[in-house]
């Protein structure tokens, strides 16, 4: 019994990604799949995401380095509002930017399933920073975020320092590689007076400073 599925790095194409879909749609036993740079499109992310629907056992799924746009991240989110056993999703590198973020920090407020969310290096920016926020205040499962490599600013690191004054869930706080600069830092520093959140800025060296 497979419980562990592995294609990293192997051309499949659509139709190969189609194929592997609908087999997982009476697949009962696989617990891990990745995905990671096989060319998934939005196409696929879609045909993904008709699997998620209704899967039950599925607890771990990584994208990492795809060609997921705007659209697949509509297609993957809106799947999560109503899988409940996926508790880990990589959607590290690929396009999700601004709007897609906005899908995702929906979805997040009311998915209890998750606990670990990585969307590292998708151009969220501070507007993008600030959707999944808003989706920090309300979620009460997730506790490992990755949002390193974001262009976020000092304005999007206010975001998220103000929604983990509220959030008691998230343990770990991947923000490294961005350029939320002193004032930034000093909101996520600000913010460890109500959580116990372990940041990773290690290229924020201004961070110790502020504590």
């Amino acid at each position: 019994t497979i419980k562990t599925l592995e294609l990293v790095a192997n051309v499949i194409g659509a139709a190969g990604i189609k194929l592997l879909a609908d087999a997982l749609k009476n697949n009962s036993t696989l617990t891990t799949l990745d995905l990671s740079n096989v060319g998934i499109t939005d196409e696929s992310a879609q045909h993904l995401a008709d699997v998620l629907r209704n899967n039950t056992t599925l607890s771990t799924l990584r994208l990492f380095n795809n060609s997921i746009g705007v659209q697949g991240a509509k297609y993957l989110a809106d799947s999560l509002r109503e899988n409940t056993a996926l508790t880990a999703i990589d959607l590290g590198m690929n396009q999700i930017g601004i709007e897609g973020s906005q899908y995702f920090g929906d979805a997040l407020r009311n998915n209890m399933g998750l606990k670990e969310f990585n969307i590292q290096a998708n151009g969220l920016g501070d507007d993008g920073a600030e959707h999944i926020a808003n989706a920090l205040q309300h979620n009460t499962t997730l506790t490992s975020l990755g949002i390193f490599c974001n262009e976020i600013g000092e304005k999007g690191a206010q975001h998220i320092g103000d929604a983990l004054k509220n959030n008691k869930t998230l343990t770990t706080l991947e923000f490294r590689d961005n350029t939320i600069g002193d004032k930034g830092t000093q909101h996520l520093a600000d913010a460890l007076q109500y959580n116990t959140v372990s940041f990773h800025l290690h290229s924020c060296p201004s961070f110790m400073h502020v504590l």
